[in-house]
């Protein structure tokens, strides 16, 4: 359905169905009005977008103009000069479009967004005017009616007339204007029928004659296409028939490379590193040499082959001699020297591999190198703890004591290889070494001279602190208490030899020095823990758990370092006999159930005769006087406890541990006979008689009961009585308990051997343990 038409003769009315036309209208015109506007911004978007286009079309017909093919050979085919002008041709089609285009685009900004703007401000900006225009009458006609109305009828006749008129005059102007508006109105609405569309009909007209021009260019260039077809098809088809001839070769080069070496005018070339001087010391700098043997002329260009350039000049030299360097005599490998005639010096170089060391001295006439046949055939000298290696270690200290104790890193730092190899071999010459206790001269830096003395350590034929105890040490560093890991370290220092200990404490004294200048060196107890522990004390096999027991060898070299004086100075209370090293072992945890290791061990035996069985208690009671009463002493002064810790698997010690039987409780309680608090043996199958306990042949004396009898009195007395370590008890008392103790030890002593003692006498008696006598 179309809009309504507008009626002059409804604008003397001003009916609201007019209003209602009216309204109509308008809107259309605000719509129409909002879709040009927005056509105007889309066409001056794709005229933009145009220009783009034929800018980077243009410019990609440029790029094509300039690029030229290289064609291989000195000769070019009739295919090959076709497709190299094939580039040029194209460009040519491009740039005679793009200009067509050009002027489509400055066509269309005339022909499409001039018209529409001029449609939009004229004829619909002239609409709205019109409408405001009308608004205004509207409402000034409405007010001067509504005033001419509320004038009173008792006013003079001649102010009613004047007033009559006036109103009379206003709705004639009202009037008019409203036949112009509407009049206006229907304008715009005929107009926009071809003024709005003829300026997209010319935009197209546009478009197709920029197409039409594309076409006329495509049978232009219909005839070249054609033979440029040709020409490809052509140059494909030859490339396929020398592809595999092509592949053919590079199969073979790559089986035998030597056989198709194309001829050089050089006698060899190829990569080298030639070692070169700086400020800062030696480098290997990689250059392209050539050699001609007749001129003997050696060419050698800086290139990096990475990064494609040149790294500096060329040099050219005359070669005078060429000598294979040796290997012990470098660091590098395929090395040789090379002497030049206009060069004074050696020329260092490395070649890429021994095979190609062997043909770049077979080109230059290279020689082996001459061993000097007087030196001495004497080895070179190994770390060994004699006189010249206490030597070099108090040497060492000595300069790090005087010169450097306060240097930041002190042993942290490590000094350069070779400077620390120079010096150690000037430090381990018999000639100089032997001389005198001279100093280490100023000229090493402190960084050499304790890297030295760390290297040193490492050259010995073993660790200073020895394989064989190096698991006893880490047992002992694991312990839980601190004083505990004390004595056992201090027991296995004084086990180590005479010059492994001597050697341990020079350098523990010294380490405590630098430890006490921490704040200037910044090496505390816990880094120079870090630094020596692996030097010290590494294991024989690096294995993975040996890794996890490194922090270990570092507390280690801590406790050796912050008790030095009381290790090495002092000699341990009590040797470590087994059976000590069994009482003084401390349980990892009290809480924790005890493990099998820590249960008393239950064995089985049958019987015996009164005969065998009396022979064997004087035989018992003969070999443990003479053991219990040497160490009784010794085992009541201890602060342990009195069962013997089977848990430990210290190599060093000389016992086996014995198998438990599984029909043990898994905690026992401590009043019970398998408790481990109280260790004992029982045989269930075959109980011990009572007469072996309770007799007087019994080890248990008369002492013992009298101790036992105060005992009994002197648990009556409330809470007094406790048998851990700092209770004090008076003279008799400790008396009597020192004397229960011992014959609880004797008696506990004999049960063992007893029990052992029957399986031993007794074939088939079942065994439950294994022992090492």
């Amino acid at each position: 359905m179309g809009l309504p038409a507008l009626e002059f003769s409804d604008c003397c009315l001003d009916s609201p169905h007019f209003r209602e036309t009216l309204k109509s209208h308008e809107a259309e015109l605000d719509k129409t009005n909002k879709f040009i506007k927005e056509l105007i911004k889309d066409g001056k978007s794709l005229i933009s977008a145009l220009r783009n286009l034929s800018l980077a079309k243009r410019k990609f017909a440029d790029s094509l103009n300039e690029f030229k093919f290289q064609c291989i050979g000195d000769a070019e085919t009739d295919d090959e000069m076709c497709i190299a002008r094939s580039l040029q041709e194209f460009a040519t089609v491009l740039r005679n479009l793009e200009d067509e285009r050009i002027r489509m685009i400055e066509n269309a900004s005339e022909v499409l967004i001039t018209p529409l703007e001029k449609f939009r401000k004229e004829q619909i900006g002239a609409a709205k005017e019109a409408k405001k225009k009308y608004d205004k009458e509207t409402e000034k006609y409405c007010g001067i009616l509504e005033k001419h109305l509320n004038l009173s009828s008792k006013k003079k006749e001649s102010q009613l007339q004047e007033a009559d008129s006036q109103v009379d005059l206003v709705r004639q102007h009202f009037y008019e204007v409203s036949l112009e508006y509407v009049f206006k109105v229907q304008e715009v609405q005929e107009r926009k029928m071809f003024e709005f569309v003829e300026p997209l009909l010319a935009f197209l007209q546009g478009l197709f004659t920029f197409y039409h021009h594309g076409y006329e260019l495509a049978k232009d260039f219909s005839d070249f296409k054609t033979e440029l077809t040709i020409s490809i098809q052509n140059t494909r088809n030859r490339f396929e028939g020398t592809r595999s001839e092509v592949e053919s070769l590079m199969k073979k080069m790559k089986e035998n490379p030597l056989e198709h070496k194309t001829i050089s005018p050089y006698t060899m070339e190829g990569y080298l590193y030639v070692q070169e001087k700086r400020h800062f010391g030696t480098s290997w700098v990689k250059h392209y040499c050539t050699y001609q043997r007749d001129s003997k002329q050696i060419t050698m260009v800086p290139f990096d082959q990475k990064s494609g350039g040149k790294g500096g000049e060329d040099e050219s030299v005359t070669l005078k001699s060429c000598t294979r360097r040796k290997t012990d005599s470098i660091e590098k490998r395929f090395c040789f020297d090379v002497e030049a005639v206009d060069r004074p010096g050696v020329i260092t170089m490395q070649a890429l591999s021994e095979e190609d060391r062997r043909l770049w001295m077979e080109a230059m006439d290279g020689r082996e190198p001459v061993y000097n046949s007087n030196k001495d055939s004497q080895s070179e000298g190994t770390a060994q703890l004699d006189s010249i290696g206490f030597s070099i270690i108090r040497k060492c200290i000595h300069a790090v004591e005087t010169r450097g104790i306060n240097e930041q890193g002190l042993y942290r730092i490590v000094g350069v290889n070779s400077r620390v190899q120079k010096l150690l071999s000037v430090l381990m010459d018999p000639k100089t070494a032997s001389e005198t206790e001279t100093d280490i001269c100023a000229e090493w830096e402190i960084k050499t001279i304790t890297s030295a003395l760390k290297t040193y350590l490492r050259m010995l034929p073993g660790p200073l602190m020895m394989y064989q105890f190096q698991r006893s040490f880490i047992k002992a560093a694991k312990l839980e208490n601190q004083e505990s890991r004390v004595s056992e370290i201090h027991s296995l220092v004084h086990r180590l030899p005479e010059k492994n200990r001597q050697m341990l404490q020079l350098l523990m004294n010294h380490l405590a020095n630098v430890a006490n200048n921490h704040k200037q060196n910044l090496m505390t107890v816990a880094n120079l823990g870090v630094v020596f522990g692996p030097t010290l004390l590494r294991p024989q096999e690096e294995t993975v758990a040996a890794i996890m027991d490194i922090k270990f060898q570092n507390i280690v070299i801590e406790i050796l370092i912050e008790n030095h004086e009381k290790i090495f100075n002092t000699v341990p209370d009590t040797p470590l006999t087994n059976a000590q090293l069994h009482l003084s072992r401390k349980k990892s945890s009290d809480s924790k159930p005890p493990s099998c290791s820590e249960r008393p061990l239950t064995l089985f035996h049958a019987m015996q005769s009164a005969e065998k069985q009396e022979q064997r208690n004087s035989i018992i009671n003969s070999s443990l006087e003479s053991v219990v009463s040497s160490n009784a002493n010794s085992i009541l002064n201890s602060s342990s406890s009195l069962q013997p810790n089977m848990n430990s698997s210290d190599p060093d010690l000389d016992v086996l541990k014995p198998t438990r039987p599984n029909s043990l409780p898994p905690n026992p309680s401590p009043t019970s006979p398998l408790s481990p608090s109280w260790p004992m043996f029982s045989a269930p199958s075959s109980p011990m008689p009572t007469s072996s306990t309770s007799s007087d042949s019994s080890p248990i004396s008369t002492p013992f009961r009298k101790a036992k009898a105060l005992y009994a009195c002197k648990a009556e007395h409330d809470s007094e009585l406790s048998f851990t370590a700092g209770t004090v008890f008076d003279n008799e008392w400790r008396t009597a308990s020192l004397i229960f103790f011992r014959e609880i030890t004797l008696h506990f002593c004999a049960s063992i051997q007893q029990t052992l003692l029957d399986h031993l006498y007794v074939p088939g008696a079942p065994m439950t343990g294994t022992y090492k006598t």
